[in-house]
């Protein structure tokens, strides 16, 4: 087998991660010894052992002379655990693959340099673009330190997020309803306005078998989210936070005495400055969020530059109504030339339902 083969097995390895290692990257690892493969493993959980150290304890062999295929550059650092080149230098290991490099300025190079200076051949860019692909949201929040935002909604053939009495459920198949279940494992957060919670009192989870739970946030300026919401209910049990204007210390603190983490901020246009609020998400931890608002906060998130990705799920039928709504809402642009442009379309058939994904090009975060 050749270095793009075994690389491919990394990449495989590397996505059982995917949700659970945020806000570090998704990490895969191939140990092979006389054209065998002797050791593999994954980051499986954000604190918890790295690819290579996982690797290097699942070998039944001596890795002494191997070569290891890693898709992100070895760590040469101590944070939760220690440098993955220390484990790897030890070893014996006399070959390393890496399929992209690590941003992180810890890393950046540093990691590859240790190794070459202790003997050891590394060979790097195999199967890179798809290493790199791997980790978007990682390689986004390490560089910009805010997190890598998903705007996703589902609509008609003729741009109708709800029929014109506001009822919205189902417009998409079960196929693509899975599949949003997919992205609320895959990302830290989801976001949503307060007319989401008010109009569908929605749980935000994800119902994937064996799944983790995003991060709820609510953007509420006035703090209208009723105290008997299912959100506020569960707030004990999954992280919930409001970004609210409101500054009544009485209200405030009913919502943290039922487990709600709030964040406070100044009104930008007369609501939550989402520029801002992405920052502060961003400080504690939340490298990715899925925005699942309804017209009204896909417009004011497009418009502050803060969304790097669009899903458009588009379903094989019609409502009509002059008066059902569109996935966006706020005032519009005034010219054509002055649209939102969206680069790099893919398309996936799911079902009998239809999703593009499309880049912001215009996005301020880039």
């Amino acid at each position: 087998m050749s270095d793009k083969n075994y690389m491919s097995m990394a990449i495989e390895l590397a996505k059982k991660g995917c949700g659970w290692v945020n806000p570090n990257p998704m990490v895969g690892a191939v140990i092979v010894k006389d054209n065998k493969v002797i050791g593999k493993g994954y980051h499986k959980k954000c604190g918890e052992a790295h690819a290579e150290r996982v690797a290097l304890a699942d070998c039944e062999e001596s890795p002494f002379g191997a070569t290891i295929y890693v898709t992100l550059e070895p760590c040469c650092h101590y944070g939760k655990t220690p440098p993955c080149t220390q484990a790897i230098i030890e070893s014996g290991i006399k070959r390393v693959v890496v399929g992209s490099l690590d941003p992180n300025e810890l890393v950046a190079g540093q990691g590859i340099k240790i190794l070459e200076d202790n003997g050891i051949e590394v060979v790097t860019g195999i199967l890179k673009e798809e290493c790199e692909k791997l980790n978007t949201v990682f390689f986004h929040y390490i560089n910009k330190k805010v997190p890598y935002i998903v705007m996703k909604y589902a609509m008609t053939m003729d741009g109708k997020i709800a029929t014109y009495s506001g009822k919205s459920k189902w417009i998409t198949g079960e196929t693509a309803r899975n599949n949003v279940q997919d992205d609320r494992n895959r990302y830290s957060g989801i976001m949503v306005g307060i007319g989401t919670v008010l109009e569908d009192n929605p749980m935000l989870t994800c119902r994937k078998e064996g799944g983790k739970n995003p991060t709820r946030i609510i953007c509420d300026t006035k703090l209208k989210t009723p105290l008997d919401s299912n959100i506020v209910k569960t707030a004990n049990q999954i992280e919930t936070i409001i970004a609210t204007c409101c500054d009544d210390k009485v209200k405030l603190e009913k919502y943290k005495n039922m487990g709600c983490k709030i964040i406070q901020q100044d009104k930008y246009n007369e609501k939550i400055n989402l520029k801002d609020l992405v920052v502060e998400l961003g400080k504690i931890g939340i490298d990715s969020i899925l925005l699942e608002g309804g017209s009204s906060l896909n417009w004011s998130a497009l418009e502050s530059g803060i969304v790097n990705k669009v899903q458009t799920y588009i379903a094989p039928k019609l409502f009509g109504g002059k008066n059902a709504k569109s996935p966006i809402g706020g005032q519009g642009v005034d010219e054509p030339g002055k649209g939102f442009m969206l680069s790099n379309p893919t398309i996936v058939y799911l079902g009998e339902d239809i999703l593009i994904e499309s880049e912001v090009v215009n996005c301020s975060q880039e």
